[in-house]
């Protein structure tokens, strides 16, 4: 049986009054755990994602020691492209790796199709787990977006400056959005098994958007996100929309259908409501700044809270994913000061 109890991460994405501000960070789960640090030496990410009760534990790790709002799962945005005939490799210290990059419309036209209870049932099988036994708080499900996903299938690997994607995008229009078109069917179908599954809400990661002017998102990318997000919208879960540099398409993501607009830190919230923002937002402390003396994290972390508080429909996370050298205490220790500060807050 499915037994959420805490469902203030729910409330505030749909824009509702809530006793205090939801946490929960990006990236939230891993790396900077020692637990989950004694993991990788024994198991790769290919494997802990592929054993159900440990991806479970990892996923629920972060929510134990630091009594967040949400859970969002343990896997890799890379996760379903092999099941379309990509051959990726995470490798240490560089990242995804693709030995079949995509270089015309034929390499687009040889992509296979997602079938997830077949290709990904231990993602399917780790959600399940989490929400029908272990969690008390919502899951999040998550995917990669669609140009991100592209850029490492067309550079081959992570990019500095996204040159070849940026060229095939405006050389190859018609294999470009043929390519779009195969990842938003493989997203839609993806995210949907995991709705289906038990996630209780859907977190797009379009991580290198930012790379893109304004222009050139409403012409190549858009109308796919648009198509995503309208087919998400019958499951009736929030839907949140984050990319790392791309404050100048805030507004572009506040026309889609979503619930949730994520910051990085660069776009202060209050400025981002000025803008004409008015859906639930997301964001948006600095995680570089965890490692600055408490005094500066908590001083920070006020003034974000005090802007977000203004309207119902706010969320407290990072601008961007928790590093490895961040101290799980100090996680722990800001969660219950944003617990505290916005509870006091609200209750006057």
């Amino acid at each position: 049986m499915e037994k959420i109890i805490n469902d203030t991460f729910l409330r505030a994405a749909r824009g509702e009054k809530t006793d205090h501000v939801p946490v929960w960070y990006m990236r939230q789960a891993g790396r900077s755990q020692p637990e989950y640090r004694a993991i990788k030496e024994k198991y790769s990410l290919f494997e802990i994602t592929h054993q159900p009760e440990l991806c479970a534990y990892v996923t629920k790790l972060p929510v134990d020691q630091y009594n967040n709002d949400a859970a969002i799962l343990y896997k890799d945005i890379m996760s379903p492209l092999p099941s379309l005939g990509v051959e990726v490799e995470i490798k240490s210290g560089i990242g995804p790796v693709i030995s079949n990059p995509i270089r015309s419309i034929a390499d687009v036209e040889k992509l296979g199709e997602i079938n997830p209870e077949e290709d990904v049932p231990y993602v399917l099988e780790t959600i399940k787990l989490l929400t029908q036994e272990q969690l008390t708080v919502p899951l999040i499900g998550f995917a990669g977006a669609p140009f991100t996903l592209a850029s490492y299938m067309i550079e081959g690997g992570p990019s500095k400056n996204y040159n070849k994607t940026k060229s095939f995008m405006h050389a190859e229009p018609k294999a470009w959005f043929a390519l779009m078109d195969k990842l938003s069917e493989m997203t839609i179908t993806y995210v949907k098994s995991q709705i289906n599954a038990g996630a209780k809400a859907i977190q797009i990661f379009d991580s290198w958007v930012g790379a893109l002017n304004v222009e050139d998102y409403r012409l190549f990318i858009k109308p796919t996100m648009n198509r995503i997000f309208s087919a998400l919208r019958e499951e009736n879960v929030p839907l949140i929309m984050f990319g790392v540099g791309a404050s100048h398409l805030a507004m572009e993501w506040h026309d889609l259908p979503l619930d949730v607009v994520g910051l990085d830190w660069r776009l202060p919230i209050k400025e981002a409501r000025e803008r004409g923002i008015t859906k639930a937002v997301q964001g948006n402390l600095d995680p570089a700044l965890l490692l600055a003396p408490w005094e500066v994290i908590e001083e920070k972390a006020k003034a974000i809270l005090d802007q977000g508080m203004e309207r119902p429909g706010y969320i407290f996370n990072l601008g961007h994913g928790v590093f490895p050298d961040v101290n799980p205490e100090t996680l722990k220790r800001l969660t219950a000061f944003v617990h505290e500060y916005s509870a006091s807050k609200l209750s006057k």
